[in-house]
C-alpha cells in the first residue's frame, strides 16, 4: 500500500480560509442560478424577440450544451493556464456574456451569447470547489463542502422565484443584467485573495517544460457527445424520442453512443487527455458520482413538476408558486450547518448520505399522496423535507468523493462530478416532462373507460349539471353540451393530477436506488492526518 498526504498546500497561507470561501462561492451561486432563473422568463424572452416558445428553448439548450463541454475539461484548462488565471478568466467572460445576453436584439444573438456564457460558466463550479478543498485542512473539508453546497443547492431553489419576480417587476433582460454587478464583485475579490497552491504551481511549471500535446480529437469527440446529449434531452419529448419520424433523435442517439465509446477508449490511451476518466477508478468517487447524479435528477425533476402542478391545476401564477417553493431554501440553511458540524466531528459520511437519500425518498412519496384539495402549507413541508434530505447527502458525498482522490487528479475529478451534477439536473427535467405527458395520456384513457351513458353516476352528474346550465342559458341543447364539457374538464384535471403524482412516486423509487451504492464505499471520515490509500 502506498500513501500520499491528503492535505495539499493552501491557496494562500496568510488569507483566512473563511474569507476565501465567502468570495469563491459567489461565482458558483451565480452560475448555478443562471441554469434555472432563465426558465421562468423563457416565454417572455421568446415574445420579446418575436420567436416561438419552442425556438426560445434553444436559449436553455445552448447554455447547457456549452456548459457540459467545458466542465469535464476544466481540470486540463486549470493545469495549463493556472487555476487562478482560469478562474478569473471564467468570471470575467461570464460577466461580459451576461451583459451581452441582456442587450441581445434577436434570438440568434442571444443564443450566441448564451453559448459564450455557458463556456465561461463551466469553469466556475469546478474552480471554486477546488479552491475550497485547498483552502481548508482535511478535518474541515466537511465545512468547506457545506459552504459550497449552500451555493449549489440554494441557487436552483430560489432561481424560479427570483426569475419570476425580476421578470414581473422589471424585464426579462434583468435576468441577465443582475449577473454583471455580482460578477464584478466576485472578480475583484478573487483577484485580490486567490493564489495557486504549491502543487499546482509545480505541476504547471512541469507542463511548460513539455511540448504541448493538445488532444484535439478528444475535444472533438466531447463536443459531439455533449451536444447530441443535450439536444436529445431538450427536444426528445417534442420530437417523440425514438419514434421521431424524421430520425433526428435516432441520429443524435447514434452520435452520442458511438462518440462516448470512442471518447472513453481514446482518452484512457492518450498521454495528455483533455478529459481524464482516471478518477473513476477510485470506488468512493465513482459511487458518489452515481449518488450526486441521481440526487440532482430528483431535485430538478421535482422542482420542475411541482410548480407546473401548482400553476396548471391550482391556478397559481409563477410568483405565487415560487413563494410556495422558496421556504425549502430556509430548510437547507438550517440543515447544512448541522451536517458540516457532524462531518467535522468525525461522523462517517456514508451514513449521512444514506440518511439524506431516505429522507428525499420519503418526501417524494409524501408528494405522491397529495390531492387537489390541499392547501399551500401542505405543499411546503414535503418540499422542505426534500431539500433537507439533499442537504444531508450533498456535502458528505463531496467529502467522500475526494477523500481518496490524489491532489493531482482532483481538478479532473471536480470537473467530472460537476458535469454529472449538472447532467443529472438535465436528465431529471426531461424525465419529469416525459413521464408526466405519457402518464397523462394513460390516465385520460383509463378514466374514460367507464364515462358513458350506461354509468348511473355519469347519468346523475349530467342530469344535475344540465339542470344548472339550463337555468343559466335556457337552452336544453347547449346545457347538455356544457354538462358533457364539464365532465371532460374534470377528467382532464384528474388525469393530469394523477400523472404528476406518478412522477413523484417514481422519483421516490429512483432516490432509493443509489442507497445501495453506499454499501460499496470505503470508510469516509475527514479527520486530521487522514491519508490517501491505494489498495
Amino acid at each position: 500500500m502506498t500513501e500520499l498526504t491528503l492535505s495539499p498546500s493552501r491557496s494562500r497561507a496568510d488569507v483566512n480560509p473563511w474569507l476565501v470561501a465567502a468570495i469563491v462561492i459567489i461565482p458558483t451561486f451565480m452560475e448555478v442560478l443562471d441554469t434555472t432563473i432563465a426558465l421562468v422568463a423563457l416565454r417572455y424572452i421568446a415574445g420579446g424577440l418575436s420567436a416561438t416558445v419552442s425556438d426560445g428553448e434553444w436559449v436553455i439548450t445552448s447554455y447547457l450544451a456549452a456548459n457540459a463541454i467545458i466542465l469535464p475539461i476544466s481540470g486540463w484548462l486549470s493545469a495549463h493556464l493556472g487555476r487562478r488565471n482560469y478562474f478569473l478568466l471564467s468570471i470575467a467572460v461570464f460577466t461580459l456574456a451576461s451583459g451581452l445576453c441582456g442587450m441581445a436584439t434577436s434570438l440568434g444573438q442571444l443564443i450566441v451569447f448564451r453559448v459564450l456564457q455557458g463556456l465561461a460558466g463551466g469553469g466556475l463550479q469546478p474552480s471554486s470547489q477546488s479552491v475550497l478543498l485547498d483552502a481548508f485542512p482535511v478535518e474541515k473539508q466537511g465545512i468547506a463542502m457545506t459552504l459550497f453546497g449552500l451555493a449549489a443547492l440554494l441557487a436552483p431553489v430560489v432561481g424560479p422565484t427570483l426569475g419570476g419576480w425580476i421578470t414581473d417587476s422589471y424585464s426579462w433582460r434583468w435576468v441577465f443584467y443582475v449577473n454583471v454587478p455580482v460578477g464584478l464583485l466576485a472578480l475583484a475579490g478573487c483577484y485580490a485573495l486567490l493564489r495557486d497552491p504549491d502543487y499546482l504551481t509545480k505541476q504547471r511549471s512541469e507542463l511548460r517544460k513539455q511540448p504541448l500535446r493538445f488532444d484535439s480529437l478528444g475535444l472533438s469527440l466531447l463536443v459531439i457527445v455533449m451536444v447530441s446529449w443535450e439536444v436529445i434531452l431538450s427536444k426528445g419529448q417534442e420530437w417523440d424520442w425514438l419514434s421521431d419520424p424524421f430520425w433526428r433523435v435516432q441520429t443524435l442517439a447514434i452520435f452520442f453512443v458511438v462518440g462516448l465509446i470512442a471518447l472513453i477508449v481514446w482518452e484512457l490511451r492518450h498521454p495528455s487527455p483533455v478529459v481524464n476518466f482516471r478518477p473513476l477508478r477510485e470506488r468512493n468517487f465513482a459511487a458518489c458520482c452515481v449518488i450526486i447524479f441521481c440526487a440532482f435528477a430528483v431535485l430538478y425533476a421535482a422542482s420542475t413538476s411541482l410548480p407546473a402542478l401548482l400553476q396548471s391545476l391550482f391556478g397559481y401564477d409563477a410568483l405565487s408558486a415560487g413563494f410556495v417553493m422558496s421556504p425549502a431554501g430556509f430548510g437547507a440553511l438550517v440543515a447544512m450547518p448541522f451536517v458540516g458540524l457532524a462531518l467535522g466531528r468525525g461522523v462517517d459520511a456514508r451514513w449521512l448520505i444514506a440518511g439524506g437519500l431516505l429522507v428525499m425518498a420519503f418526501a417524494n412519496y409524501w408528494m405522491s399522496q397529495m390531492n387537489l384539495d390541499i392547501s399551500p402549507g401542505q405543499v411546503v413541508w414535503p418540499r422542505v423535507m426534500l431539500v433537507v434530505g439533499l442537504s444531508m447527502c450533498f456535502a458528505p458525498a463531496n467529502v467522500a468523493a475526494y477523500l481518496y482522490t490524489p491532489p493531482l487528479l482532483r481538478g479532473a475529478a471536480v470537473g467530472l462530478l460537476s458535469l454529472l451534477r449538472n447532467e443529472g439536473g438535465s436528465v431529471g427535467t426531461s424525465m419529469a416532462q416525459t413521464i408526466q405527458e405519457r402518464r397523462d395520456q394513460f390516465h385520460i384513457l383509463r378514466l374514460g373507460e367507464s364515462l358513458d351513458s350506461f354509468n348511473a353516476n355519469v347519468v346523475s352528474f349530467l342530469h344535475q349539471a344540465g339542470a344548472i346550465f339550463l337555468q343559466q342559458t335556457g337552452d336544453p341543447s347547449a346545457s347538455q353540451q356544457l354538462a358533457w364539457q364539464t365532465l371532460e374538464n374534470l377528467r382532464q384535471q384528474q388525469a393530469s393530477s394523477l400523472a404528476y403524482f406518478d412522477v413523484f412516486w417514481l422519483l421516490a423509487v429512483v432516490t432509493l436506488v443509489p442507497v445501495l451504492t453506499v454499501l460499496l464505499m470505503k470508510r469516509s471520515v475527514a479527520e486530521k492526518g487522514a491519508h490517501i490509500g491505494q489498495e
